[in-house]
C-alpha cells in the first residue's frame, strides 16, 4: 500500500504558510579560531508551518478533516509552496525554455523534471517529483513539443517521449511546469484553540518535506 496520497493540502490555507528550505551543516571550531564546515545533507528539505493560515471555523475543520484522512504523520501528501511552485520566478509565466532537464543520446526516452537554483557563486539541482497535472510543457533544442510527443507521470515527475519523438544525440531538453512539494505532517497531534464562538486557531501545524 502506498504511503503517499495524491491529494493537495487546501490551497487557501497553504497561502498563509510560513517556512522554506532547511539544510544541515556541521561547523567545527578549530583551535586556531578558524572553522571547518561540512555539508550533512546533499539536498535541502522544505519545512512549513501552516497554522498561520487558519482564520475561521471552516478552516479549522478543513485542517482536522485533512489531518484525520492522512492518519496524522502516516501518509504524505502534496503541498503548494506559496513562493516556489513553478519552473520560473514569481511573477513570470511558465515557458518551455525554463529549465534544462537533460541532453538526448538518441536512445533514452525518459527524463526527470529538474529545477536549478544558481548564481555566479554556485548552483543546486532539485528533483521535481510532483508536477501539477496538465501544466508541463517541453521543448527539444528550442522546438516546442506537442502533448502527443510525451507523457508525464504526475506521481514521479518523469517525462517519457513517445516512439518517433525520442530526442536526438546532443539535443537539449527543456521544460516548464507547476509543481507541489511532497510533505507529511510533522506531528501526530493537532491542538485546537476555540478563542471565539465563530473563530479559532491552531497555534502550529508543522509540515516537513518527504524526499524520495
Amino acid at each position: 500500500m502506498s504511503s503517499f496520497h495524491e491529494v493537495r493540502f487546501p490551497l487557501r490555507l497553504a497561502l498563509g504558510a510560513t517556512g522554506g528550505p532547511v539544510r544541515r551543516t556541521d561547523i567545527v571550531n578549530l583551535s586556531n579560531g578558524r572553522e571547518q564546515r561540512n555539508q550533512r545533507w546533499r539536498d535541502s528539505r522544505r519545512s512549513y508551518d501552516v497554522g498561520t493560515g487558519v482564520k475561521s471555523l471552516a478552516d479549522l475543520y478543513a485542517v482536522l478533516e485533512f489531518f484525520e484522512a492522512r492518519g496524522g504523520q502516516l501518509y504524505a501528501f502534496r503541498f503548494r509552496d506559496p513562493l516556489d511552485w513553478k519552473s520560473c520566478a514569481p511573477g513570470e509565466g511558465i515557458s518551455y525554455e525554463d529549465q534544462v532537464i537533460g541532453t538526448g543520446d538518441g536512445i533514452a526516452a525518459a527524463f526527470q523534471l529538474l529545477k536549478t537554483y544558481s548564481d555566479n557563486g554556485g548552483s543546486w539541482v532539485r528533483r521535481i517529483a510532483k508536477p501539477s497535472a496538465g501544466s508541463v510543457v517541453v521543448s527539444v533544442d528550442g522546438t516546442p513539443q506537442p502533448v502527443t510527443a510525451f507523457d508525464v507521470d504526475p506521481a514521479t515527475g518523469m517525462i517519457c517521449f513517445a516512439a518517433g519523438h525520442i530526442p536526438a544525440s546532443g539535443a537539449v531538453i527543456r521544460a516548464g511546469y507547476e509543481f507541489d512539494v511532497p510533505v507529511r505532517f510533522d506531528t501526530d497531534r493537532i491542538d485546537v484553540n476555540l478563542a471565539h464562538f465563530d473563530a479559532g486557531r491552531i497555534p502550529t501545524i508543522p509540515l516537513t518535506e518527504v524526499l524520495a
